[in-house]
């Protein structure tokens, strides 16, 4: 959505850019949080290590399959903010695209 008249949203105006530039370097400094994959696969490596420890016997099949539930509650938590963040992107360009077309209508005089 365009924000103080100028036709451009809050992603795009130069006045915000270094914030934004801010909030993406802390973003990525995040570790672990906020990058999905290698939380999912992290926690692929630690369903098949449990697997194994059951199988072994040196985990209780009982506690395991609560540790499942946890981490499958992980799994999901996961695809959710995915999900979100994907939703949220396409907001943004999408307000994008309607500023832009709002400027090429004031531009032909549609507006």
């Amino acid at each position: 959505m365009a924000i103080d008249g100028s036709g451009l949203c809050y992603g795009h105006h130069p006045d915000h850019a270094g914030a934004r530039r801010r909030a993406a370097r802390k973003g990525g400094k995040r570790g672990g949080r906020g990058r999905p994959v290698a939380e999912i696969s992290e926690l692929k490596q630690r369903f098949e290590e449990l697997a194994e420890d059951v199988l072994d016997g040196k985990v209780d099949r009982a506690d395991a399959a609560i540790v499942g539930q946890l981490w499958n509650y992980a799994v999901r938590s996961v695809a959710v903010g995915l999900k979100a963040r994907e939703q949220q992107e396409l907001e943004a360009r999408l307000e994008q695209l309607e500023a832009l077309l709002e400027q090429r209508d004031e531009a032909r005089g549609w507006g």
